[in-house]
């Protein structure tokens, strides 16, 4: 079989021409006639049994060709893009440009294939310096965080709300005179200053006492997500039933053992804090380079047009696993798209924006694996099955069945792509730019 690609204007773009031999369309026609034979009836023949010479003058060999071509052509295709070494990204459109009897048929498909990368400069790549210091401050903070975790709420007597009180609250508000959906509660705990309610609210409650009715007058936000409300003015009718302050635990050993049951004194706490705060910044710190260093190569990459097919596929799958994670907490599509009172199309724009930033990527990193011919060992394909196996709870069987010896040799190359960029990028600080 011969084949040929010509690329058209767009480069991204082509037309592949391709030809399926005789002897693989006569069997084509052959196995087209046996399952068409069991559907027809012809008289004087038992159903299914027509001979295929009689066939031939009732209906023409000319019938059979379509559904031969539906058995053939998938495989032809397949020859024809591995001849001419292309790498469609879509379905191809199929045009079939002739179908002579006892003639090769000849048959072209438009193809939209992956876009040519021409690497730049991937290594050494400047970025900035990454502070992963963790001070004092920091771990004081830290144990600060258990701490409030750690606070009681306790009744507070003859004295007025302040900001980090805890009040409980009747509330109705209403929008020029009227109630509206969802405006009302009773015995609500807020929190002053938590900002869980419309800026302005909270504010107003502190200084008031348990048993006070206040007025509380705010203006719904111009964004807000019920529209009807956006930009209006609303007054809350508020009574006070109680306030409570939060009691916090003494910074004792005691208290450590509490938090964290592999402690035993407060020392020991802030030891173990600061080797948490440690790994985090270290990790936030890599992961900066990282993002840093793979922008960079990628903004000093030529690549060609990217396909309206590789930003689709890339913003569907973005959504279906953003999806799913939610599916995971047990919040359910429907549920999402209620609760955050947006759309499908609202999502899939949202994950639109960056398609063509992700596609890049993964096409420069694809094209650093083949540039440093970066490869998986099998004790390094054999390591991944194990941590995936550990990491989901699964049996390593049931991982090699899930991804395929390729699928896991993909993986582990772009993340030896990836660590090859990050690892030889230089941190720079901004007073070593100016000297520069």
């Amino acid at each position: 079989m011969s084949a040929k690609w010509e690329r058209d204007s767009d480069a991204s773009k082509g037309t592949l021409t391709f030809e399926i031999d005789v002897d693989t369309i006569n069997k084509g026609i052959d196995e087209a006639f046996v399952e068409t034979r069991k559907k027809i009836t012809v008289p004087g023949f038992r159903k299914g049994r027509v001979p295929r010479q009689i066939f031939n003058q009732m209906y023409g060999e000319e019938s059979l060709y379509q559904d031969a071509l539906n058995k053939v052509l998938p495989d032809a295709y397949n020859e024809a893009v591995k001849e001419t070494n292309i790498q469609p990204v879509d379905q191809p459109k199929i045009d079939i440009k002739s179908m002579e009897k006892g003639q090769p048929w000849v048959l072209t498909a438009e193809v939209d294939v992956m876009p040519e990368v021409k690497l730049g400069d991937y290594k050494g790549m400047e970025v900035p310096a990454q502070d992963t210091t963790v001070t004092d401050a920091d771990v004081d903070d830290a144990i600060e965080k258990k701490r409030q975790q750690q606070a009681e709420l306790v009744l507070k007597e003859d004295k007025p709300a302040e900001k980090g009180d805890t009040v409980v609250i009747d509330y109705k508000g209403s929008v020029d005179g009227k109630e509206f959906a969802g405006g009302s509660a009773e015995n609500y705990s807020l929190e002053l200053g938590s900002g869980s309610f419309i800026p302005g609210f909270e504010d107003q409650l502190i200084g008031h006492n348990a048993d006070d009715d206040v007025d509380v007058k705010v203006t719904f936000p111009e964004d807000y997500h019920e529209k009807t409300l956006a930009g209006k003015e609303a007054l809350f009718k508020v009574k006070i039933h109680e306030i409570k302050e939060k009691q916090l635990p003494e910074l004792d050993d005691d208290f450590a053992k509490d938090v964290d049951e592999d402690v035993d004194t407060l020392a020991e706490l802030k030891e173990k804090t600061k080797k948490q705060l440690q790994e985090e910044k270290d990790n936030q710190a890599k992961a900066a380079i990282e993002d840093a260093a793979i922008n960079k190569a990628v903004a000093n990459a030529e690549i060609e047009d990217i396909p309206q097919a590789m930003l689709d596929d890339d913003t569907n799958r973005q959504m279906q696993q953003y999806l799913a994670g939610m599916q995971q907490q047990g919040i359910s599509p429907q549920m999402y798209f209620q609760i955050t009172g947006t759309k499908e199309e609202d999502l899939k724009k949202q994950f639109a924006n960056d398609a063509a930033q992700r596609v890049k990527t993964n096409l420069v990193l694809e094209a650093i694996v083949d540039d440093a011919k970066l490869d998986a060992t099998e004790d390094e394909i054999a390591k991944e099955v194990s941590d995936l196996a550990k990491q989901y709870g699964m049996e390593e069987d049931a991982v090699k069945k899930a991804l395929s010896n390729d699928m896991l040799t993909h993986d582990i190359k772009i993340r030896k792509a990836v660590d090859l960029v990050a690892d030889s990028a230089k941190q720079v600080k901004d007073d070593d730019k100016s000297d520069k």
